[in-house]
This record gives structure tokens, sequence and C-alpha cells, in this order.
């Protein structure tokens, strides 16, 4: 089993995620199979609420967002991005719902905004700290 299988799955069940087999074949053609899966989550975009569900996947080298569509539940790749080719990066921790809030500008200029719910202020605060360590940490 590669890389991204094993930390995939540790991220999802870590994060409490429940993703169905269905997945991994998009994340398999999306991610490097050396590269280690850091945040794996079902998030919305605040813009689109009726888009429908989407799983959000953040390794040390990519972001990828897949979608579900509401109605037929068919997977789309939403977004497959290098983190190098994103810019303005920024997320805001919503205590009082718990939430977190993920925005980047992708290479085409488009904004992103991907909204994260959690069970509790505990939950987002490992987030937020994912999001500082991969993001923030300094370039080797």
């Amino acid at each position: 089993m590669d890389v991204i299988s094993r930390t995939f799955h540790l991220a999802a069940t870590d994060a409490g995620v429940a993703i169905p087999s269905r997945h991994q074949p998009i994340v398999e053609r999306c991610v490097d199979a050396d590269d280690d899966a850091v945040l794996v989550t079902h998030c919305q975009r605040p813009e689109a609420p009726l888009a429908g569900d989407h799983l959000l996947l953040l390794t040390r080298r990519r972001l990828v967002v897949i979608q579900q569509t509401p109605v037929l539940h068919r997977l789309r790749l939403h977004l497959n991005a290098n983190l190098r080719h994103l810019s303005n990066v920024t997320w805001r921790p919503d205590l009082s719902r718990p939430a977190l809030e993920f925005a980047a500008t992708a290479v085409d200029g488009v904004r992103e905004r991907f909204r994260m719910k959690f069970p509790d202020t505990a939950a987002v605060w490992r987030f937020e700290g994912v999001l500082r360590d991969v993001f923030l940490r300094p370039s080797a």
C-alpha cells in the first residue's frame, strides 16, 4: 500500500470522516504516491450552498477538492492544485459555530472558499494547527 493510501485513510479516521472507497481513484490520480495526506474533511462552498458536499484533501504538496453532486451523488474533481501555485491563502476559525473557513486563490485567478464544520472547538484548533504547519512552515 502506498503512502497516500495509508495516510489518506488515517487522516480521514483522525478527522472522524467516513470516506467512501469510490473517492480513492480520484485521489490516486491527483496525488503522488509518496505524498502524505495531512488533512481530510468534508466541507461546503459558502458561495454555492446547493452545489453538494465536498471532500477536501490536503497533503504536504497538493490541495485536492472532490465535489459530490447533490442529486445523483456523482463525484467530480473541483480543484487539484500544487500548494506552490496557490496564493493569498487564508483561514479563519469560527468558534461560535464551531467551523473554519479556508480560502485560496488558484493559479487561474479564481478565489476558492471552503467552510469546514467540526463537532467541537478542539477540532477547530487541531485543523487550524495543521493549516499553519503546512502553509506557514519555512521552506526547506
